[in-house]
């Protein structure tokens, strides 16, 4: 990171290790003292800082007892746009404390304005077996936006990434959702996002799919990452599927089961809005750059599968 140019990142991703004693490899000691880890906090987020350009967007993503310090340090140095909480599925109770049930994901920028915020806007939330909606808007279906509701700064639907169709490695890793939700809100094609922590390889893969620029940093092995692009494909389907559920009022699946359980759709404004040329653009280069890059893969790397989830 020092060798990198000054004010050169529009979009700096960090999900650090959590310091909960996990083994991420000889390279990497996550048992740190408290006060220790937090000073290795700051000084990679200095570094951050200074790589991102004016209006560019900082994100970090921790457990909120990290970040509720590191917050603090960010906001006398950039300025604060959100804290958004991603809901945790499956964590376990912990003896003498309320239930934990989120991860932090802090969102700043450097200086006042952001040069991109383009939040997508998600489906209606609707019950899966009858169909109905989850919230009652009573009179206002009229006006709701034929595009979908306003994104929030509490998400609810980033699933782990348990599944082993989509687990590319056995330590935990980002789900392609949510960097595709955090690329959209703040980069557009071309724009340069870097990573410190590449893990698995989660926002290079988003990146690369999304026709963003990207650098990343990975001490412990890059293998899980260079696999990871040799199976491409597999991440460009996921996200296409993703994609199609986005700036939508109701899902497909939704509309489907609220006409066979004879739900009455007449007062929300279904048919004023229509996908775009552009937006089926997207769609289609974002598969094809998928397919492409598995072709200059398959060149160079042996036929492989994402590995089996131990969970």
């Amino acid at each position: 990171m020092p060798l990198l140019e000054s004010n050169s990142i529009d979009v700096f991703f960090a999900d650090p290790p959590f310091n909960l004693q996990k083994n991420y490899g000889a390279q990497v000691n996550d048992g740190l003292g408290d006060a220790e880890y937090i000073e290795w906090c700051y000084r990679w987020i200095d570094e951050g800082i200074r790589l991102l350009k004016p209006g560019g967007a900082f994100y970090l993503y921790n457990l909120p007892k990290w970040n509720v310090h590191l917050s603090s340090y960010l906001a006398q140095r950039l300025t604060f746009r959100h804290w958004i909480a991603v809901d945790i599925k499956f964590s376990l109770p912990i003896q003498g404390r309320l239930y934990p049930s989120h991860y932090s994901l802090l969102y700043f920028i450097k200086g006042t304005k952001p040069n991109t915020f383009n939040p997508p806007r998600l489906p209606l939330e609707t019950c899966r077996h009858c169909g109905g909606e989850i919230k009652d808007y009573g009179g206002y279906k009229s006006k709701m936006n034929p595009r979908g509701v306003n994104l929030s700064d509490v998400w609810t639907d980033i699933p782990p990434v348990r599944h082993s169709k989509y687990k590319t490695r056995r330590a935990n890793e980002l789900g392609l959702k949510m960097m595709d939700r955090v690329l959209d809100i703040s980069s557009r094609e071309d724009d340069i996002v870097f990573d410190p922590f590449g893990g698995s390889g989660t926002t290079y893969v988003a990146a690369e799919l999304k026709g963003r620029r990207w650098l990343g940093v990975e001490v412990s092995t890059c293998q899980d990452i260079v696999q990871r692009f040799s199976t491409i494909r597999y991440d460009g389907d996921h996200l296409a599927g993703i994609r199609k559920k986005l700036n939508v009022l109701f899902t497909e699946e939704a509309l489907e089961i609220r006409r066979k359980k004879g739900h009455d759709n007449g007062k929300y404004r279904l048919n004023e809005y229509e996908v775009s040329e552009e937006e089926n653009v997207q769609l289609r280069l974002m598969l094809e750059r998928g397919r492409q890059y598995l072709c200059e893969c398959e060149v160079s790397l042996p036929e492989s599968r994402p590995v089996q989830s131990q969970q």
